[in-house]
């Protein structure tokens, strides 16, 4: 786990939308950069819901909001769709989710395999982790971020 006070990886990634997304154009900014395994599974759709229906919190302070899993673009966009995330979600090989501690073996129903981690991290405008989230579940995850960062003075 990339702990606070450490370099945010940079990153640029196909997004739902069709576009590229790169950390680097969020620079003075904060951002909620939330990891998550599989696009439209019961914790990935309350996580990513939480995260929509809280979404005005953040944009007021103008702090954006990604998901990024190692699902492919188009079930991505289906899942945004279907749910009407309003933030991007982008696809990544495992590479990125790797630089921040959140991809690797994973076991589940006696299988193991490689999947992504459900962390978060919240990256400050200099392109530090100000938070890190560990192993978080899906739900109330989001409060807790919002409990955090007003604690901390980024929202109040």
């Amino acid at each position: 786990m990339l702990e606070p006070g450490s370099s945010a990886p940079t990153f640029s990634l196909p997004s739902n939308d069709g576009t590229t997304v790169s950390l680097s154009s969020y620079r003075n900014q904060y951002v909620v950069v939330y990891f998550f395994p599989r696009a439209d599974t019961p914790g990935c759709t309350t996580e990513a819901c939480e995260f929509r229906d809280t979404v005005d919190v953040f944009m007021k302070h103008d702090i954006a909001v990604i998901g990024i899993s190692d699902d492919p673009v188009s079930d991505l966009d289906a899942f945004a769709n279907e749910y009407d995330l309003p933030f991007p979600l982008l696809s990544d090989d495992g590479t990125v989710a790797s630089a921040y501690d959140s991809y690797g073996e994973k076991n589940m129903f006696g299988n193991t395999f490689d999947g992504v981690f459900r962390n978060t991290y919240i990256i400050d405008p200099m392109g530090t982790i100000a938070f890190a989230y560990e192993g978080v579940s899906p739900t109330n995850h989001v409060e807790s971020i919002i409990t955090d960062l007003d604690a901390a003075g980024v929202i109040s």
